[in-house]
């Protein structure tokens, strides 16, 4: 019997990607990579993202595809293992180095 793969919920991220495109107004072709890339949490919350440093829960980084010249879509999010949720903290773009 094959059973499926535990999926993680995630909350809070429809909310920060519409305050994102309201702060920063990205192009179409970036709000669908982030788009995606939220979609694939669900599946694996930690896959290249890293711990915040000073929080046991926090994990931050960024977001596949979206690196524009000097800048990169980044995003931050806690995770909670007993409850299988993943709470977005912020999502952003950043000068690079992140």
């Amino acid at each position: 019997m094959r059973k499926e793969p535990l999926t993680w919920k995630l909350v809070r991220f429809p909310e920060s990607v519409d305050r994102w495109v309201e702060r920063e107004s990205p192009g179409d072709d970036i709000r669908v990579l982030v788009l995606d890339w939220i979609i694939g949490k669900s599946e694996d919350p930690y896959q290249g993202m890293r711990r915040a440093e000073g929080f046991e829960n926090l994990w931050f980084g960024p977001i596949s595809g979206t690196h524009l010249g000097w800048s990169v879509v980044t995003c931050s999010y806690w995770i909670y293992e007993t409850t299988r949720i993943v709470r977005c903290n912020d999502i952003c773009t950043l000068d690079q180095p992140v």
